[in-house]
């Protein structure tokens, strides 16, 4: 903790650091001796669909030069509303009229936009998708990766995440009556210095999440040198207060998932290992899941202290971006997502080179963590395609070519019930969004991809633009949380370029017989 402590406070906390010393937590050195992953197997498409024709996860350089017209297997487009397009995060809310919503950010860039703010989308007809209106207060201009919904109290909040790095600004708004009308509850900073709205403390929006029961809101503020984790007490919608901020042990904040009782929190260290040691045991990784103590904060314990208890760490991976706690067949497991490669960058030509020479997975992927005991997390199963094979590298390098970051692997990921999960879907940048059978951790299988056409104009609300990704007719951007719903065997999401999208499965690949989709249980 960043701030002093009662006396009585302060013997309890040396006991328990000195408790934590004698803690070893786990490092994940598989990755050195495995070197290039196996691809989960590809999905079976059926005849009218136009599956990729490359490497699995691949749009190769002639398709991009051509014009890329996009690839399907098993999904196919229902509606689709670009509008000024997206940016990095989606929200879902179904309210009492059985209305659903969609949620979802864009970019603050004034030029050429028609609104800015996050726009405000009635789903409730998968093929007539309709763009209603935008949220324009202070956190919801560019809410970034920070736009969350809670189904318990009703409530949609994102955190002052502007360009990545705003403020200590946190928006709340009341969603219960009519989704398409999110009714303001406040939009206020915490952490101000003179701590008249919690304890005195700058913080700056990037990543956020809500524990389960909407009583808190966790924020990731990943500032080089001064990024910190916070907890905002919501338990007064009206009144938020900042609780607590804590350093992590390594690398710098990011995503986080919070354990259904409020009481563990599954964070994740946003590291890199520089290329030249990927290969030496020497050097320990930095970038992985750090699993925190948080009963201080869900109890309301004065001072609250949040003790690190587990962590698991990896090279084959950096940046990491967020996490999901799950049960599949009744054991806990926890889905978690990097964004960048083996190495330190977000999938450069560099970074991706680097990767290959070291004999390393060059994209990211998610993974499978068993957290039957959250104090020593077990790898399971990764998640990823063929274009992390080691005959993949002279063959997928030359497709990202003057590209500075984004382009294959994963972003955010989703499940389609947290209590009973059967499936993942994940988007995934130039990769499009992919959707795996997951009911056997073991044996993860892709079931259905969709991958949707390159826009030959850019969209103004898009990141994709202001980063020098998008290039006419190229892949777009598939980076925000994928919304299942198996009463109908539909999905909807947003691509950068291409905004929201609603897609059904085919060729009775999804749903699963046990599939469900409750609301609220996806993320």
């Amino acid at each position: 903790m960043e701030r002093s402590l009662p006396a009585k406070m302060a013997k309890a906390s040396l006991l328990l650091l000195s408790c934590l010393s004698a803690l070893t937590f786990a490092v994940d050195s598989s990755a050195q001796s495995t070197g290039f992953l196996s691809p989960v197997p590809r999905a079976s498409c059926g005849a009218n669909d136009h599956p990729e024709s490359g490497l699995q996860g691949q749009v190769p350089a002639f398709l991009r030069a051509a014009g890329f017209n996009g690839f399907n297997c098993n999904l196919e487009l229902v509606g689709q509303a670009r509008g000024d397009g997206a940016n990095w995060q989606s929200a879902e809310y179904i309210d009492r009229a059985d209305r659903k919503c969609a949620y979802h950010g864009t970019s603050l860039k004034t030029a050429n936009r028609t609104t800015l703010g996050v726009s405000v989308v009635d789903i409730s007809d998968t093929a007539n998708p309709a763009v209603l209106n935008h949220l324009t207060t202070i956190s919801m201009v560019d809410p970034w990766e920070s736009l969350k919904v809670n189904v318990p109290r009703q409530l949609l909040a994102a955190v002052n995440a502007r360009n990545g790095n705003g403020g200590p600004e946190i928006d709340i708004y009341d969603i219960s009556l009519d989704c398409r009308s999110p009714q303001l509850l406040s939009s206020l900073a915490v952490g101000k210095a003179d701590g008249s709205t919690g304890i005195p403390a700058t913080i700056v929006g990037h990543e956020g999440n809500w524990a389960p029961d909407g009583l808190t809101y966790y924020g990731g503020d990943l500032r080089t040198g001064g990024g910190r984790y916070y907890a905002i007490d919501t338990t007064d919608v009206r009144n938020p207060k900042l609780l607590a901020f804590w350093k992590p042990s390594v690398a710098i904040p990011h995503g986080l998932s919070v354990s259904d009782d409020g009481m563990t929190g599954f964070f994740v260290a946003q590291g890199g290992t520089p290329i030249a040691s990927l290969t030496n045991p020497a050097v320990a990784p930095t970038n992985g899941l750090l699993v925190y103590d948080l009963s201080q904060i869900q109890n309301r314990l004065p001072n609250p202290q949040v003790p690190q208890i587990g962590q698991l760490l990896w090279k084959d991976g950096s940046n990491a971006q967020h996490s999901i706690p799950v049960k599949i067949g009744g054991k806990p497991y926890l889905i978690f997502v990097d964004e960048g490669g083996s190495g330190t960058g977000l999938s450069s030509v560099s970074q991706a080179t680097g990767a290959c020479a070291a004999s390393m997975p060059p994209f990211p992927m998610a993974r499978i963590i068993d957290i039957s005991d959250v104090r020593n997390p077990t790898l399971v199963a990764r998640v990823t395609q063929e274009i992390n094979t080691a005959k993949a590298c002279k063959l997928v390098l030359p497709d990202i070519t003057g590209l500075s970051l984004f382009t294959y692997g994963t972003h955010y990921c989703s499940v389609d019930n947290k209590q009973n999960a059967t499936t993942l879907a994940c988007g995934q940048f130039n990769s499009g969004i992919r959707v795996y059978d997951i009911r056997d951790p073991l044996h993860v299988r892709e079931i259905a991809y969709y991958n949707p056409p390159g826009t030959t104009t850019s969209s103004p609300g898009s990141d994709h633009v202001r980063n020098g990704g998008w290039k006419a007719g190229g892949p777009d951007w598939c980076s925000s949380q994928v919304h299942l719903d198996a009463s109908n065997g539909t999905l909807w999401t947003t691509c950068q370029d291409n905004g929201v999208l609603t897609l059904k499965f085919t060729n009775n690949v999804w749903p699963f017989p046990e599939s469900s989709t409750p609301p609220g249980q996806q993320n």
